[in-house]
């Protein structure tokens, strides 16, 4: 069983128990989220794809962790000129782990 979400821009391919990181989400540490936003949804046997979302799909998942990415850095440089600019950048992310995928059954 598996179903494709849509959270913070992006698309991700979820599980029960599996664990992920999605852009920074609201909610203390522990706290359910609830994603409505289900793209396609896979019991084993039959696949339902949205149009543009299943109707009455829904993934539960748990915040396990609100934390940061590590550092990327950005450097600027202009060669002969004597130009040189550095600067980082921490991503704020959520990591969750789905508990559930709620869904009709037929």
């Amino acid at each position: 069983m598996y179903a494709v979400i849509r959270t913070g821009g992006k698309q991700y391919r979820v599980t029960p128990g599996e664990t992920i990181r999605v852009e920074k989400l609201e909610g203390e540490v522990g706290g359910e989220v609830r994603f409505d936003d289900v793209l396609l949804f896979s019991d084993g046997q039959s696949l339902s794809v949205g149009q543009p979302q299943v109707a009455d799909t829904a993934v539960v998942a748990r915040i396990m962790e609100q934390d940061k990415y590590r550092k990327i850095l950005i450097f600027k440089f202009k060669r002969r000129k004597g130009f040189r600019k550095k600067n980082g950048h921490r991503q704020p992310y959520t990591a969750i782990r789905v508990e559930r995928i709620e869904a009709p059954t037929a």
